[in-house]
């Protein structure tokens, strides 16, 4: 019988958790790392605003997540595993999953943090015990991860989809979370390399009046003009449209700002104070728009982790495509 991590690299998976990192390359890397213990983590995090179909999956489909898990666990020589899940999410499948699980080596953890707890490195310390921050990379995961052993570490809709493939039934597809100001929000299963266009039409979602979407996540997701949604969504798989006319992008920020804000660890400087001076400029009578720019380029080439980073590309998106260098104070254009 062919192994499953063979059938894996012929089909071409990859991670739905945002990084679409090659699935089989990384399993590959953790039975090939020395280590006398081994583990599995299934990230059921989903901090991203406006995604949630990892939550679909686990309420529909949690046996063939829990499966998929357990392919993982003898494919790469793991002794244990564990399903990382936010709060509402623990609350909700908790019970049923324990049930499915029944006597194999699998934990549900309960996340005891925010959005950055579903950082790779965080998520690691957070089952640990220790303070939510991320680390330095490299080591990565596959040779220190979890108590410093080789850990793999996919999210819900990954080990969803081996069980796929496991089975024969994989056909190139990937699930998407609608939102916004749309007629049929929801999660929607289709070709991956459907394009943003392709699925607003398919789903009866495409606008009547103009609109943009943020594509990929909710908060650090990139901003999309109509002439641009010939491409595929990418990162965790959101969309959400806005529309253009009745939304202000000064207020669209301040939410962003917030959720950064509440979000950030505070380990590293440039995000740290980064994020405070953003908010600060954004809620100032009279915003300073080139310091905001110059706040954005420090965040993009100094901060620690990728939250910091990935802040940037919305602010960005919005300033340059939909409000434009033309605008007054109250974001108004």
């Amino acid at each position: 019988m062919e192994h499953i991590i063979e059938k894996i690299k012929k089909s071409g998976l990859r991670g739905r958790g945002g990084a679409d990192f090659p699935v089989y390359l990384k399993w590959t890397m953790v039975k090939k790392a020395a280590g006398e213990r081994k583990y599995i983590v299934c990230n059921g995090s989903e901090g991203e605003p406006g995604s949630f179909k990892d939550g679909f999956i686990l309420e529909n489909y949690p046996g063939e997540v829990i499966f998929g898990i357990k392919i993982a666990l003898k494919a790469v020589g793991a002794a244990d595993a564990y399903v990382y899940l936010r709060k509402d999410y623990y609350r909700k499948f908790k019970n049923n999953l324990e049930k499915i699980i029944s006597k194999q080596p699998i934990i549900i953890f309960q996340k005891p943090g925010g959005y950055l707890c579903g950082e790779e490195t965080t998520l690691f310390k957070s089952i640990e015990g220790q303070r939510f921050e991320p680390r330095i990379k490299p080591p990565y995961p596959p040779q220190k991860g979890l108590w410093n052993c080789p850990t793999l570490i996919n999210n819900v809709e990954t080990f969803y989809y081996v069980n796929q493939i496991a089975k024969g039934n994989y056909r190139k597809t990937r699930f998407y979370s609608l939102s916004g100001q749309i007629k049929h929000p929801g999660v929607y299963e289709f070709p991956e390399d459907l394009d943003i266009k392709q699925i607003l039409q398919k789903t009866d979602n495409w606008p009547s009046f103009d609109f943009f979407v943020q594509a990929g996540g909710g908060a650090s997701g990139r901003i999309l003009t109509l002439k641009e949604l010939n491409q595929s969504v990418g990162g965790v798989g959101a969309i959400i449209v806005y529309n253009t006319k009745k939304t202000k992008p000064i207020f669209l920020m301040k939410k962003w700002i917030k959720f950064f804000l509440n979000e950030n660890c505070g380990q590293c400087l440039p995000c740290r104070e980064g994020v405070y001076r953003l908010n600060e400029i954004l809620n100032q009578p009279k915003i300073n728009w080139q310091s905001f720019e110059d706040l954005l380029f420090i965040l993009e080439r100094a901060s620690f982790c990728p939250l910091g980073k990935n802040i940037v590309v919305p602010f960005q998106g919005l300033i340059k495509k939909i409000i434009g260098y033309d605008y007054d104070d109250k974001g108004n254009y």
